[in-house]
């Protein structure tokens, strides 16, 4: 039995996860979010290059506080991403607590914490810039 060295495949996802760009948020309104390349609405979502999938809080116990854990994030921080968007919720009512902060700076992720509608224009606009951005998106309170 011969075994192949695993290291060129290994090489070639790296490349080719790093080539991926960020899907462009196409459209938001309240509790409705299209990502583009989806054929899903989302309620709320995490985005990443190449990709995106509904964001569940009961996965990691989320609630609007004490908020967005850095659970939450990790996984999209594995993907790569250079900077980090956060939509708060329309109303701002979902926190985001200085420990998530610390986490993503300590991964040498740039941060942007904002009011999901504003949210997703500078999401989008990071996008257009060729960025190697990711969002978890609130599209409620």
């Amino acid at each position: 039995m011969r075994v192949e060295p695993s290291w060129p495949n290994q090489l070639l996802k790296t490349s080719v996860k790093f080539l991926m760009t960020s899907p462009e948020i196409a459209s938001l309104s309240w509790g409705q979010m299209k990502v583009k390349g989806s054929n899903t609405t989302y309620k709320d979502c995490k985005v990443w290059p190449g990709g995106s999938r509904t964001w569940d809080w009961r996965e990691t116990g989320t609630e609007h506080s004490p908020g967005v854990q850095p659970a939450d994030v990790k996984e999209v921080v594995e993907k790569g991403v250079q900077t980090l968007v956060i939509g708060r919720g329309m109303s701002e009512a979902l926190k985001v607590p200085s420990s998530t902060v610390e986490y993503l700076k300590k991964h040498g992720i740039d941060v942007r914490v904002l009011q999901t509608e504003q949210a997703v224009k500078e999401y989008n606009a990071l996008v257009a810039q060729g960025v190697r951005v990711g969002g978890v998106f609130h599209s409620t309170c």
